[in-house]
C-alpha cells in the first residue's frame, strides 16, 4: 500500500551545536532559556522543547503552563533562519493539545503561521508550519481566520512541494477549510483541481485519500465538477476504481464520482466511456459495504436529472439495485432504497422495480433498524403513486401487516410514507377491504396525534381514503378517531388544514359520524375557517355542507332550511332556532331534561325498538340449564340496564305515513298529490284556522300537556293534534320525504315555517307539447289548506310574516 510518510525530520548537524536533552524539572529553565539575546541558544532551547513535547501530551501540558507557548510564538519570526526552523517544529508539535490551540487562537497565530509558506522557507518549515495550520482549521474561528488571512493560495502552491509531509499537512488543512462554502469558491478561482488530481498518483495512500476528501467537498459544486470534467478527473477516478490495490480509496472515489454523476453532460460522458457499465457492476460485485453504499448514492444523485434517469434505466439500473438490496448491511439497504425512490420519477424504472423489488422491500419493513425502515416506506411510497400494478403487488407480497405496524414506528419519515402506501392501495376496492380487515383506522389513531405535519397530512388522507366505508367510520369513531381529527381542522399548516377539510368530508357521510363530528366541534370549526379568506378552501366549504346534510337537525336548528335533496328520516328532531356556537344536544340528552317551560323539542321516529332476544326458548333449554339459573329477576334487571337508550316509537306517525301512500301517492299529478298532502297535515293538526282567529287558537296549551303526559320535553310529532305553523310545516316534509314529494322545510320568525315546492305549470292554451321551467311554491297549511301560492308573490309574503 506504498510508503509511509517520516514522522520527523533528521536532527540538525552536530557542527551547528550540541542538542540539549531536558527532562521536566529542568524544562522551566529551557523555557526561560526562550527569550536569550543568543540566536545559538534560542535554537538549542527550541530543538530541546520540540523533542520533550514529542514525547507526550502531558509534556506539551507542562511546557503550556511554564509559559513556553508565547515566546515560541515570537521565535517563528526570528530572523535567523534555524531558530525560526526550531520554533515552527515545537510550535506545530505542541498544537496538537486542545489546550495550547486554545492559546493559539487567542494569540492570532494563524497570519505568521501563513507567512512561514512563502517558497524561500525552508521545507522543514514549511512542514510544521502547514501542520499547525492543519489542527487549528478543526475549529471555525481558526478556518475564518486562514482564509481571511490569505492562507488558501500558499496551502495550494505548497500541493506541488516535494516534501510528502508537506503536501499531507497542506491537503488536510485545505480539506478542513473547504467544509466552509466561501473557501471552495476560492479554490476552485485558485485552480485546485490540478494539483488535487496530481495527488492521486501519489506514492502515500493517506495523501490519495485526503485528496479524494478534498474533491468529495468541492464537487458539490456544479462549477467546480466542470472543471474537474475537463481536467479528466473522471479518468484518475475509474483508474483508482478499477485498481484492486486501491480498494481503501474506493468509497471516497464513488463519493466523488457520485457527486459529478449529478450533471447530464458527465453521464453522458461516463455511459458513452463504458464508464457508468463498469460502475454498476463494480458496485454489484463489490463485497465492501461502504462501497456498496456509495455506489447507491451516487444513483440516487444521478437519479436526480430526468435526463439521467433514463440513462440510468437504459443500463437497467434496476437489476442492479435489486440485487444490492439483499446485502446484509442496513447502509446499504437504506441507500439502495433511496435510489429505487429517485428512479421511481422514471414510469419504466417504476414498474421495472415492481415484481422483484416490492417483495424485498416489503421485507425491509419489518427490520429492526428504524432508518432502513424509513426509506424502505419511502421506496414503496413512491412505488406505489399512481401505479395499481405495484400497489397490488405489495399485497401480494403481504405487505398489509408490515405496513400497519409502520404507522407506529419512531421516525416521522416511515410511518407518513406507510401513510401514503396504504392510502395509494385503497384505491382498488379489495385492497381497501382488505387493508380495513386489518384494523387500519384502529392503527391510524396515533399518527393523526403526531405533532409533525407530514405525517398529519398523510394521515389525515388516509382516513378519507377508508372512511368512504360505513364500517371504516364506525371503527374510526370507536377507535376515537374523530377528535384527534377535528383539532387538524385548527391546524396552522395549509396542507394539513385542507386535508383534515376533506376527510371531514368523507367521514360526514352518514348521521353518526355527522353528529359525533358536530358534538367534538368540527362545525364551529369549519364555519370560523369559511369566515377567513386565507384560510377557507373548497374543501372546507364542502365539509361544513356535508357535516350539516348528515346531521339534518343541527343543519335546521342553526340554519333554519332543509332543502328538496335533506331528506328527513328517523331520530330527526326540531330543537328551535340556535345561535351559531351554541352546541346542540343530544336527542338522549334532551330526552333526560327535567321537564322546562321552554319550547318542546318535536321527534319524527318510527323505527320499532330492536327486539332484544333471551337466548333459546324455555322449553329449548337444557335441564342442566335450570339448575344454574340463580335470581332471574335480579339478572333481567342487570340486562334492561345494559340496553342503549332508544327513541320513542311513533306509532300515529306511522299510521300517517301509510295513509298517505295509499291515498295520496296514487295521485295523478304532483300538484294533486301536493294539495292532498297539504289538507291531510291540516286536518290532523286542528284544521283549517280564519285568520282573525288564529289568537285562539291554542295550540301552546295543548303542546305543554303533551310534555306533562309523557313527562318528557321531546314529544313525537304524531301526538299533537293541534299543531301551528312549524309544526305542520314539519310533518308536511316528513311525509313528502317518505312519499317522494320534493319540498323544502324553511324557519321563518318566532313560529312561523313553511314548504317549498316545484311545479310544472299548465302549458298555456292553444299550445302543446311546450316544456315549461318549474315554479316554486308556498303550501299554505293553515288558513286555506293546499292553497298554492307562488314564491315572491304577496300572498306568499304574508304568509310567511306574523
Amino acid at each position: 500500500m506504498g510508503k509511509k510518510i517520516k514522522k520527523e525530520v533528521e536532527p540538525p548537524p552536530k557542527d551547528v551545536f550540541d542538542t540539549l536533552s531536558i527532562e521536566s524539572k529542568k524544562a522551566a529553565t529551557v523555557v526561560l532559556m526562550l527569550n536569550s539575546p543568543e540566536e545559538e541558544v534560542l535554537a538549542k532551547a527550541c530543538d530541546a522543547i520540540y523533542k520533550f513535547a514529542s514525547k507526550g501530551d502531558e509534556n506539551k501540558v507542562t511546557l503550556l503552563n511554564l509559559g513556553a507557548v508565547e515566546p515560541l510564538f515570537k521565535l517563528i519570526s526570528h530572523e535567523d533562519p534555524i531558530v525560526r526552523k526550531n520554533a515552527t517544529m515545537a510550535f506545530g508539535i505542541m498544537a496538537s493539545n486542545s489546550d495550547v490551540k486554545k492559546l493559539l487562537r487567542e494569540l492570532d497565530v494563524t497570519n505568521s503561521l501563513i507567512a512561514r509558506l512563502v517558497p524561500e522557507e525552508d521545507v522543514i518549515i514549511h512542514e510544521f508550519a502547514s501542520l499547525c495550520l492543519a489542527r487549528m482549521a478543526v475549529e471555525y474561528t481558526s478556518k475564518v481566520q486562514i482564509f481571511e488571512q490569505g492562507g488558501l493560495e500558499p496551502l495550494i502552491r505548497l500541493l506541488s512541494s516535494p516534501d510528502p509531509d508537506v503536501k499531507k499537512n497542506s491537503v488536510e488543512c485545505i480539506y478542513r477549510l473547504v467544509q466552509d462554502f466561501q473557501s471552495r469558491a476560492a479554490v476552485r478561482e485558485l485552480n485546485v483541481i490540478p494539483p488535487l488530481l496530481e495527488l492521486l498518483k501519489s506514492e502515500y495512500p493517506v495523501i490519495q485519500l485526503l485528496a479524494l476528501k478534498t474533491l468529495g467537498v468541492i464537487s458539490n459544486d456544479k462549477e467546480t465538477r466542470i472543471i474537474l470534467r475537463e481536467n479528466q478527473g473522471l479518468e484518475h477516478l475509474f483508474k483508482i476504481l478499477e485498481t484492486k490495490e486501491f480498494n481503501d480509496l474506493h468509497v471516497e472515489a464513488l463519493a466523488v464520482v457520485a457527486n459529478c454523476l449529478e450533471d447530464v453532460d458527465t453521464m453522458q460522458l461516463i455511459q458513452q466511456t463504458g464508464g457508468l457499465k463498469k460502475l454498476l457492476s463494480f458496485a454489484e460485485t463489490s463485497t465492501i459495504p461502504d462501497i456498496q453504499k456509495n455506489a447507491a448514492k451516487a444513483i440516487s444523485k444521478a437519479a436526480y436529472d430526468s435526463e439521467n434517469r433514463k440513462i440510468l434505466h437504459e443500463q437497467e439500473v434496476e437489476k442492479c439495485l435489486i440485487n444490492l438490496l439483499g446485502t446484509d448491511n442496513d447502509g446499504v439497504k437504506t441507500a439502495v432504497s433511496q435510489a429505487i425512490s429517485a428512479m421511481c420519477e422514471n414510469l419504466a424504472s417504476k414498474d421495472a422495480f415492481g415484481i422483484q423489488g416490492i417483495p424485498q422491500l416489503v421485507q425491509l419493513l419489518s427490520s429492526d433498524n428504524e432508518e432502513v425502515k424509513e426509506a424502505a416506506a419511502m421506496a414503496l411510497a413512491n412505488l406505489t403513486t399512481a401505479n395499481p400494478g405495484n400497489a397490488s403487488s405489495v399485497a401480494e407480497a403481504e405487505g398489509i401487516e408490515p405496513l400497519i405496524n409502520v404507522l407506529s414506528a419512531k421516525r416521522d419519515g416511515a410511518v407518513a410514507n406507510a401513510a401514503i402506501v396504504l392510502t395509494n392501495m385503497a384505491t382498488q376496492e379489495p385492497l381497501r377491504l382488505s387493508i380495513q380487515s386489518h384494523g387500519i383506522m384502529n392503527a391510524i389513531g396515533e399518527p393523526l396525534q403526531s405533532t409533525n405535519s407530514q405525517v398529519q397530512s398523510k394521515a389525515v388522507l388516509t382516513v378519507a381514503a377508508f372512511g368512504c366505508d360505513a364500517d371504516a367510520r364506525t371503527e374510526l369513531r370507536n377507535a376515537g378517531g374523530l377528535e384527534p381529527l377535528v383539532k387538524l381542522l385548527h391546524s396552522r399548516n395549509e396542507e394539513v388544514r385542507r386535508n383534515a377539510c376533506w376527510a371531514a368530508v368523507v367521514c360526514a357521510s352518514d348521521e353518526l359520524t355527522a353528529v359525533e363530528l358536530c358534538r367534538l366541534g368540527a362545525l364551529d370549526i369549519l364555519e370560523e375557517i369559511n369566515l377567513s379568506m386565507g384560510r377557507r378552501n373548497h374543501f372546507s366549504e364542502r365539509a361544513l355542507d356535508k357535516l350539516l346534510d348528515n346531521n339534518l337537525s343541527q343543519k335546521y336548528s342553526q340554519m333554519g332550511y332543509l332543502s328538496f335533496s335533506n331528506i328527513i328520516t328517523d331520530s330527526f328532531y326540531d330543537y328551535g332556532q340556535v345561535k351559531p356556537g351554541v352546541k346542540l344536544l343530544s336527542l338522549e340528552e334532551l330526552s333526560t331534561q327535567e321537564l322546562n317551560d321552554r319550547r318542546a323539542v318535536i321527534l319524527v321516529n318510527i323505527k320499532p325498538p330492536e327486539v332484544k332476544g333471551k337466548g333459546k326458548k324455555e322449553e329449548e333449554k337444557p335441564k342442566e340449564e335450570e339448575e344454574f339459573q340463580i335470581a332471574p329477576k335480579i339478572q333481567e334487571e342487570v340486562t334492561l340496564e345494559k340496553l342503549p337508550w332508544l327513541p320513542p316509537f311513533d306509532f300515529i306517525l306511522l299510521d300517517y305515513i301509510k295513509d298517505a301512500s295509499k291515498t295520496i301517492l296514487p295521485l295523478a299529478t304532483t300538484k294533486e298529490q301536493v294539495v292532498a298532502l297539504a289538507q291531510f297535515v291540516a286536518g290532523n293538526m286542528g284544521g283549517p284556522i280564519e285568520k282573525d282567529k288564529l289568537h285562539d287558537f291554542s295550540w301552546e296549551l295543548h303542546i305543554s300537556e303533551i310534555k306533562f303526559e309523557q313527562k318528557c320535553n321531546v314529544i313525537p310529532i304524531g301526538k299533537i293534534k293541534k299543531g301551528t305553523f312549524y309544526h305542520r310545516a314539519l310533518l308536511f316534509k316528513v311525509i313528502a320525504d317518505r312519499i317522494g314529494i320534493g319540498c323544502t322545510l324553511v324557519r321563518g320568525e318566532y313560529t312561523r315555517a313553511w314548504n317549498e315546492v316545484k311545479l310544472v305549470d299548465d302549458s298555456p292554451q292553444g299550445i302543446t307539447g311546450l316544456l315549461l321551467p318549474p315554479q316554486v311554491y308556498v303550501i299554505d297549511l293553515m288558513y286555506q289548506p293546499g292553497c298554492l301560492m307562488k314564491q315572491g308573490s304577496a300572498e306568499a309574503d304574508h304568509y310567511k310574516l306574523i
